[in-house]
């Protein structure tokens, strides 16, 4: 089972979340509410629990296709709901850049196959309403 203790550390909305492992993640609120910039929004983590769960995915898939990766990035971007409360994540747009011996094919299938099978935070956020898009760039390794 996990576990995850908050604990505020820094003015009203500054909280340490601390895992089973040790490892510190700090969020805030944003300074509209008060927050004073000591850490990412909570609905900004879900935005790198994404990209961190799809990379896992991906790198894992093309390391067992003897894909020869150099460097790999993924940018995120997305959209939440109007006017509305809670403001779930409509659209969201991966952009994924990997550098090195890739084949484009290999890649963009590694892609689609994490987004739809394998990662828990995508399969998540799209049976919350999110529409999630993809783009893979590969780019020739030197």
């Amino acid at each position: 089972m996990a576990k995850v203790v908050l604990k505020r550390v820094s003015g009203d909305y500054g909280f340490d979340t601390i895992n089973e492992n040790g490892t510190v993640i700090k969020l805030d609120s944003n300074p509209e509410m008060g927050g004073t910039e000591y850490g990412a929004r909570p609905m900004q983590v879900l935005l790198n629990a994404l990209a961190g769960c799809a990379s896992i995915d991906v790198i894992s898939i093309l390391k067992k296709q003897r894909q020869e990766i150099k460097d790999y990035s993924v940018t995120v971007t997305g959209e939440r709901e109007a006017g509305v409360e809670p403001s779930l994540w409509k659209e969201i747009d991966l952009v994924f850049e990997i550098t090195g011996n890739v084949d484009e094919g290999k890649a963009q299938r590694a892609v689609d196959i994490s987004m739809n099978k394998y990662c828990s935070v995508a399969v998540t956020l799209t049976k919350a309403g999110a529409t999630i898009r993809t783009q893979v760039i590969v780019h020739p390794g030197a």
